[in-house]
């Protein structure tokens, strides 16, 4: 029976069967897979695994690579084998690293080579396939299926998977049915569409076939660029397996999530988002640097679980309102600039602080005593909280100032609101006209609150947290938010003092960044330690452009190279940003080969996909425009393609 997108609407309780519970950690506990001598899934711990990016038919290269992986944390490594001749050198790879004394269990990748599959199946512990071009075919067409025409289409899959199967099952080989959102074939797009029901239904079935065949060494994963997409996929294909009486393990990774900051934040809400529910089984952080690099990104998102169980209880949701398969925004009222249609809204916390002119460069802000002018980015912050301090400067119009009640009261301006706790709320008989926020925990968030504000049309909640389970903690305050009709906004807000400043661009993308993928949430609110101010306004920015709920710069999905990778991935990156990162909305995608091509960068508005050393060809969605482009002049080339098209605009300066 299928997991329709009409019975998940229609059926509060089935929405939450994804994971054990809404409230109350506990890893979703799925059947034990051996890969080589490491066991994965059940009870054992979170694993960790990256991907080489050399040649692989280079084995020094490979080999030395694979070892610093290993020395980072990785637990698992993943070759690349894009033809018959990597394959078979996976043997000497594998006979190195023994001899090094590493016996690290190998994962080959494998795309659109059936018989390199085979091969490495009989070297390595575990083979990675992807059912959109494993045994499908991907040519973009559009056509109509009959119910026959399909059912002949599965069956010649089933014989053409069939022998990978039985090699799998003979030699003990593990399997990851590897799903990824833009290489999805013509024949699943054609009956369910782009979406999360697809990619579920054609990893399944592959798992069907294996399991005919009595094989269960199975991880699944459901990837995307698109952290929506992807949350959506995984909590949907465990709601299928829950359905069906399956209970493989899954790998968590989103794919090309591009470098650095953007790389991390964007990883952190995906992959974070499933962690706090307790789905994930194992992690790769995809980013577009070297491999080891990615080791620590994901041993940080994962140490934050190992002692998550067993946290104060939160009160359980017993009927879901929201449809964890479907994206809508929570409908509020609007209050001034928050909430309705409004984007979700950026606080600055500089409480305790004797602000001058200059410190709001860190949001956004630059004021120039010349021209009297103030220049805002497109990253400038909506609000300033100062607690029980005033500003002596003129300030630009758009922007807000959050002072502490009883300080509000005595130093009242046209750009300033009040913040009350729920008793001052209470008991106040004045308050802004416009726009109050009321601070509020699970603690007293009453129903005598809420139901005393319901109908007041200034009033927009920050909800706050402390406990060790936040993210469900909040999500438990707006569930009851809406079970009592309250259309009112909520701010999401979160403490980080103390924090390094590398898992700021970790910890709140993942507590706040599930939350906003299902709609939840008219703003963040980050406070950090003093100096971490820039940072912290970039990670909330990065936050809501990686939830898709508010653009403010480009988006790069750029793959992080594997030995297929046809140019130098990070040089070509770091130059294309260079030029283009002013261009806010537009989506570019950068692919180092055919297989991350334009199938994986399905999203992007513009493509430079690699297709033979040192040849580019050139993408508008996913129209081909230019083949074999010379690299060195491909940048300029892809500059002119955006010209064309309309969506280039010199770097825009915003004044007020």
């Amino acid at each position: 029976m299928t997991l329709t997108k009409a019975r998940v609407a229609d059926d509060p309780k089935l929405r939450s069967q994804y994971c054990n519970s809404l409230t109350s950690y506990s890893r979703y506990e799925t059947r034990v897979v051996r890969i080589g001598g490491l066991s994965l899934g059940g009870q054992e711990p979170i694993r960790i695994q990256s991907m080489t990016t050399t040649n692989t038919l280079d084995t020094k290269a490979t080999v030395a690579q694979s070892i610093r992986i290993i020395e980072a944390g990785g637990e698992l490594v993943r070759i690349t084998a894009p033809s018959l001749k990597e394959a078979e050198n996976l043997a000497h790879i594998k006979k190195e690293l023994r001899a090094a004394g590493f016996d690290t269990p190998l994962i080959a990748d494998i795309h659109f080579t059936p018989n390199a599959a085979e091969i490495a199946a009989r070297i390595v512990e575990k083979v990675r396939v992807n059912p959109g071009n494993y045994a499908d075919k991907k040519k973009f067409a559009i056509r109509e299926y009959t119910d026959s025409e399909y059912h002949a289409t599965l069956e010649r899959l089933e014989r053409r998977f069939l022998p990978l199967v039985k090699i799998c099952k003979e030699h003990g080989t593990a399997m990851r049915i590897g799903t990824n959102h833009g290489s999805l074939s013509d024949r699943i797009l054609n009956r369910y569409g782009d979406t999360p029901e697809g990619m579920v239904e054609s990893a399944l079935e592959f798992v069907r076939v294996c399991e005919r065949e009595s094989y269960y060494e199975i991880v699944l994963s459901m990837k995307a660029s698109n952290t929506i997409v992807m949350v959506q996929a995984y909590r949907l294909l465990m709601a299928r397996m829950h359905e069906e009486g399956m209970n493989y393990p899954v790998h968590l990774g989103v794919t090309e999530a591009g470098e650095a900051e953007d790389g991390r934040i964007k990883s952190a809400v995906g992959i974070g988002a499933l962690l706090e529910d307790g789905i994930g089984d194992t992690v790769r952080v995809s980013l577009t640097e070297d491999p080891e690099f990615e080791i620590p990104v994901a041993r940080e998102f994962v140490a934050r679980y190992a002692s998550r169980a067993g946290h104060t209880p939160i009160e359980e949701i017993e009927d879901y309102p929201i449809s964890p398969f479907e994206h809508h925004r929570r409908t509020t009222r609007q209050v001034l600039n928050i909430g309705g249609g409004n984007v979700p809204r950026v606080f600055a916390d500089f409480a305790g602080r004797d602000l001058k002119a200059s410190d709001l460069e860190d949001v956004g802000y630059s004021y120039s005593e010349t021209l009297d002018k103030w220049t805002m980015t497109d990253q400038a912050c909506d609000f300033l909280y100062l607690g029980t301090k005033s500003i002596d400067f003129e300030i630009p119009g758009t922007l807000g100032v959050v002072s502490d009640f009883k300080h509000w009261k005595t130093h009242k301006t046209d750009q300033g609101y009040p913040l009350f706790c729920a008793d001052e709320y209470l008991g106040a008989k004045e308050k802004s006209l416009v726009l109050n926020f009321i601070t509020v925990d699970s603690t007293n968030l009453s129903h005598r609150l809420i139901e005393a504000v319901l109908d007041d049309p200034t009033v927009v909640f920050v909800l706050e947290t402390a406990h060790e389970h936040g993210m469900a903690d909040q999500r438990r305050m707006i569930v009851r938010l809406l079970n009592l009709g309250s259309v009112a906004p909520v701010i999401l807000k979160r403490d980080y003092k103390g924090l390094a400043t590398d898992n700021l661009l970790l910890y709140p993308p993942t507590d706040m960044g599930g939350l906003l993928i299902d709609g939840l949430g008219d703003g963040v609110w980050l406070n950090a330690d003093n100096g971490q101010e820039e940072v912290a306004n970039a990670v909330q920015f990065g936050t809501l452009q990686a939830t898709r709920t508010r653009i403010s710069k480009t988006e790069y999905i750029s793959c992080p190279s594997c030995g297929r990778t046809l140019f130098d991935l990070q040089e070509t990156t770091a130059k294309i940003r260079a030029r283009t990162a002013h261009l806010k909305g537009v989506k570019i995608g950068i692919m180092g080969c055919i297989v991350n091509g334009p199938g994986e960068m399905a999203d992007a508005d513009y493509g430079y996909v690699g297709t033979g050393v040192d040849k580019i060809t050139l993408y508008k969605g996913q129209e081909v425009v230019q083949r074999n482009v010379a690299a060195d002049c491909a940048v300029d080339s892809l500059i002119e393609l955006i010209k064309q098209h309309g969506d280039w605009v010199e770097n825009p300066v915003n004044t007020t």
